[in-house]
Order: structure tokens, then sequence, then C-alpha cells
């Protein structure tokens, strides 16, 4: 069956409209995992206890595949009398899943702050928390903004997974597209053009990031 780009063209609009649904789930992920893999990474740093225990989570999280841990929720959960919607399942999965990898992040970006940094912290009287937020915190994210701008886009990228679960986003609509036509190719090119081109842009932008904090450090 040869590409018929007439219909390919034809199949943009509907496919794009789904896109917003990726796009929300996407921007609610990266809010997710960043604040759980951050509250995982200060909790393996509280004592030797919580250490062993983070690290052990933090690596189980990452050795399990995402689509795994998706049909989990999804299937699983509800035989113990939890039940969620599709979407808000597909934004915690997503979440935890690159929690473990931001954690990792964020681990690299607190020990790149030098150590007299929280001496001085504590010379002034600042508690834990305060310390944390008003003075690691931002010279943490100014090392880990390009690493963190990566794992976003592979969020991202990851959300075509939640059409495992019937949530409607821009790839569970090609499906629907597909398996009602029973033409396969302009489908999966319109979408993956789609999201190559969003990818694309993403990662422009995470260069230009990383190009104007490197030309800060230097000032």
């Amino acid at each position: 069956m040869l590409f018929d780009a007439g219909f390919a063209l034809s199949l943009v609009p509907k496919i794009a409209g789904a896109l917003w649904t990726s796009i929300l789930v996407a921007l609610l992920s990266c809010i997710g995992a960043s604040l759980l893999g951050f509250g995982l990474e200060i909790a393996r740093r509280s004592n030797r206890v919580m250490r062993y225990a983070m690290r052990f989570l933090i690596d189980f999280i990452r050795s399990t595949p995402l689509l795994v841990q998706l049909y989990f929720f999804y299937f699983v959960l509800p035989s113990y009398g939890i039940k969620l919607p599709a979407l808000a399942i597909g934004v915690i999965a997503i979440s935890i899943y690159y929690s473990g990898y931001l954690a990792e992040v964020f681990k690299a970006g607190i020990d790149g702050v030098k150590p007299g940094q929280f001496e001085a912290a504590r010379a002034l009287g600042l508690k834990r928390l305060q310390t944390v937020i008003l003075v690691i915190a931002p010279q943490m994210l100014r090392n880990i903004a390009a690493p963190m701008g990566n794992y976003f886009i592979g969020i991202f990228k990851s959300t075509p997974y939640l059409a495992a679960i019937a949530v409607y986003e821009a790839f569970g609509a090609a499906l629907d597209i597909a398996s009602d036509t029973f033409r396969y190719t302009e489908p999966m090119v319109v979408v993956g053009a789609i999201f190559l081109a969003i990818a694309l842009v993403l990662a422009w932008l995470v260069r230009r990031l990383e190009e104007h904090l490197l030309l800060s450090a230097k000032r």
C-alpha cells in the first residue's frame, strides 16, 4: 500500500488535537518527577538508614520498565480498591519512573555545591529546610538545568505509553485512526513527525539554556 500524502495531511488536525493531552501529561509529570526526585534525594541524605533505603528504592524504580509500572497501577491497584482515572495513573507512573533518574541528577547537583555553603548556612543559624531551599537549591538548579531538560524531553516522549491504558493522547489517536482505516503508515508517520518536531525544538531550547548557564558561570 503506497503512502498517501493527502490522507496523511488530513490526519494532522485530529492527531494534533489529541496532542494537548500529551502536553498536559508531560507538564504534570515533569513537576511530579522533579518534586518526588528531589524529595528522594533529600531523604537519602537524612541518615544512614534512609540512605540505604532510598538507594534501594531509587534503583528499584529505575530498574523496572515504565510499562510494567503503568500496568501495575492500572490493573493491579483496582484489585485492592484503589481506582484512579487513567490520565491520573499515567501522570503518577511517569512521575515515579523519572523521579528515580532525577534523584540522581539532584544528587550530582547537590554534590557540586561547595561544602562551604553548608557551613555558612549553619553559621547564619539557618535550619536544614531553610538551607536546602534558600542556599542549596538555587545553586543546584544552575548546575542541573541542562540534564533536567533532557529528562523532561524523555518524559514528553514517554507519553505514548499511555495509549496502552486507553488515554486518548496523540499516539492513541493515531492508533484509533489506524485501526479504523487499516492504514498504519500515514498515522504513524504523522504522529512520529509531530513528536520529532517538538522534541527537536525542546532540545534546541535545552542547548540554548546550557550555553546561557555556561556564559553566566564565566562572568
